[in-house]
This record gives structure tokens, C-alpha cells and sequence, in this order.
């Protein structure tokens, strides 16, 4: 497939610029995968679509302020810096925009208090060291949300709870993963008490997310590579639920990358690293039966993973229906359930 087969018009009108008043007060378009039949639902209805037995698998990610504003010691010109990962306490690789790029050795004081010096650069990324001080206690004291590039706005004190999910518990992401935004505590307990199970993967989502599929040929596009844990208990959890006959449900499609990427022997084993999973139609997917996630950007990976799951054809035409209907896109958007199409 190409490129441009997975093109939409979207009016900017609906890019969601601020979250709803309340976590879950936002629509659910539901899509059967097997037949194509969309229907019109809000966040609340959820309990509906799934059954006991089913199992929920979350994304346990948090977000880190990691976006941070500062100056080059000596000269003094403005830089900008949106931290990619953190490679231990002290260490991170980030994108830094600068009038002129820094060399190995630049100091850049950042706005808050606290310096970072580049010790090494390698393509698009620098390495950035702080001094003797914990760096994301660092980033804690001076940093920012990293709102994604089409939120226009700056960062607000909102987004310090509103762009992190209720169950964040590790930190490392540099942008969230959005479908796990609508559920609230009431929500989670409304599902517990229906008999639906719930697990936990960690995958630290990173800026290339965002980053636009150039390559008109999907076979010819590199994948960027994220860092993610499935552990032995959710294994455990997968299996326990496919003995009862119930479905895997993956909250976002990063879940559905950790879950893929841990089974891609063709059994779900437990796993830590990094993944490069390009998932794309014509992928057979081992463990995810129905998702959670968001409307995602025209010609994106995530537009191509939800197509490959519920169908080119299928997926396209809710995306227009949504257009047509108003639905809220993006980060702070509306929300999709999706079920396999086979």
C-alpha cells in the first residue's frame, strides 16, 4: 500500500485543543471489525462493549516534563530542547533546536536553574549530561509538558494532571498514551465490578511518534524504535484469559505494540527492549482481539496500525463518518472501540 492510501480531510475546527471538562466525558465511535458497522456512543458506554472475562491491558507509562527552555552558556542564544529518552539518571538523548547546532562540550543553562552540558551528538539526537544532579529531578524543577505540535498552545497547569492517565506510574514518555486519558477512577471500578480483569505493560512513548511517514512505499519506511516491558504477570493474565474464552483488549495502540512485540515468536513471552514494530495491513495479529485508542493523524503509523486491525476500507470510512459527525481528533480527542475484522 501507499502513502496517500491512508490520506483524510480534516478541518483544523476539530483538532481537540484542551481536554473535556471531565476524564471520559467524550464520545466513543465503535467500529466491528468483522462486518464494518460503525455506531455513534459516548466514553460511558464502554462497560457495555465488553464482557466478564475480558481482559484490559493498560499502558502504564508517564509522561515527563520534557520539554525545556534555555541558553548557551557562552554565547547565549536560545535553545530548546525536547528530551527523546532517559539513558540513566544523569544522561538523556533529546532533540535540541538551535540558531546554530551545539557542538560536544556546549554548556546550556536552563530556565529554572539547574545546566546541561552536550557530550556527544549522533544524527537527529543529542546526548545531554547534568552536572551532579538527578536529571529528572531536574526536569521536574524547570520542565514542561511536551505538548504534541498540533496542540497550539502552550503548556498549562491543566495539563500537569490532564495529560497523564490516572494509572501513570513510570516515568518516561515524552508524549501519552491518549486513549488511556478518558478513564477515570469511577470508570475503572465500574469495569472491575462488571468481572473485567485488567494488566499492565510499559512502553515510554517518544517524540517520533509525531514524526510523518515520508517514504511513499510503506514497505520502505524505517520505524522508529521505542522502549517497552511486558512482563511475566501479564503474560500470565493473557493466557488465564484465552483458557475462559475471554478477549485481549489493549488500552492505546502502544499497548497493542507491546503486546505484538512481546508475542511476535507466535506465543506472548515476557520482554524488555526496544521494538521497532511497524505493524501495517496485511500484519496477522497474535494477541490483541479488540482496542481502545484515539483518531490519529492522516498518513501515520497509528492511522496504518488501526487499518491493518479492523480494515483499510472499514477504517477510512469511520474516520469520514467522524469528520462528518464532529468528533473531537487527536490527543485530546474523542475515543475509538475497534474489534478485529477476522
Amino acid at each position: 500500500m501507499q502513502r496517500s492510501d491512508f490520506h483524510y480531510e480534516l478541518p483544523a475546527s476539530l483538532i481537540a485543543q484542551f481536554p473535556p471538562a471531565r476524564r471520559g466525558d467524550s464520545r466513543l465511535l465503535e467500529l466491528e471489525g468483522a462486518g464494518g458497522t460503525i455506531r455513534d456512543r459516548r466514553f460511558e458506554d464502554l462497560p457495555e462493549l465488553l464482557n466478564a472475562g475480558d481482559l484490559l491491558v493498560f499502558n502504564d507509562t508517564r509522561v515527563i516534563p520534557a520539554r525545556l527552555y534555555g541558553s548557551k552558556a557562552v554565547t547565549g542564544g536560545r535553545v530548546e530542547i525536547l528530551v527523546e529518552r532517559l539513558l540513566d539518571s544523569r544522561r538523556a538523548l533529546a532533540h535540541v533546536k538551535a540558531s546554530k547546532s551545539p557542538r560536544p562540550g556546549t554548556l546550556i543553562d536552563l530556565e529554572g536553574g539547574g545546566t546541561l552540558q552536550v557530550a556527544a551528538r549522533y544524527d537527529a539526537l543529542f546526548e545531554l549530561i547534568s552536572g551532579g544532579t538527578d536529571l529528572l529531578a531536574l526536569m521536574n524543577q524547570c520542565g514542561h509538558i511536551p505538548l504534541p505540535p498540533y496542540i497550539n498552545r502552550t503548556d498549562q497547569q491543566l495539563d500537569l494532571e490532564r495529560y497523564q492517565t490516572v494509572y501513570a506510574e513510570r516515568p518516561g514518555a515524552v508524549a501519552a498514551p491518549t486513549a488511556g486519558l478518558h478513564f477515570d477512577q469511577q470508570m475503572l471500578d465500574r469495569l472491575a465490578a462488571k468481572g473485567v480483569a485488567s494488566a499492565r505493560v510499559t512502553l515510554h512513548v517518544g517524540a517520533a511518534t509525531f514524526q510523518p511517514v515520508r517514504a511513499e512505499r510503506l514497505e520502505d519506511h524505517v520505524m522508529h524504535k521505542e522502549y517497552l516491558e511486558v512482563g511475566e504477570e501479564t503474560c500470565s493474565s493473557v493466557r488465564r484469559t484465552r483458557a475462559r474464552g475471554g478477549r485481549v483488549v489493549a488500552v492505546g495502540t502502544t499497548t497493542v505494540r507491546s503486546l505484538e512485540s512481546a508475542a511476535m515468536s507466535g506465543e506472548l513471552m515476557p520482554f524488555r527492549g526496544d521494538t521497532r514494530l511497524f505493524i501495517h495491513p496485511g500484519y496477522s495479529f497474535r494477541c490483541v482481539d479488540a482496542m481502545i485508542t484515539n483518531f490519529h493523524l492522516p498518513e501515520s503509523t497509528l492511522l496504518m496500525l488501526v487499518a491493518a486491525f479492523s480494515g483499510h476500507e472499514r477504517i477510512m470510512a469511520a474516520y469520514r463518518h467522524a469528520v462528518a459527525e464532529r468528533y473531537r481528533f487527536f490527543s485530546y480527542g474523542d475515543a475509538m472501540f475497534l474489534t478485529r475484522r477476522c
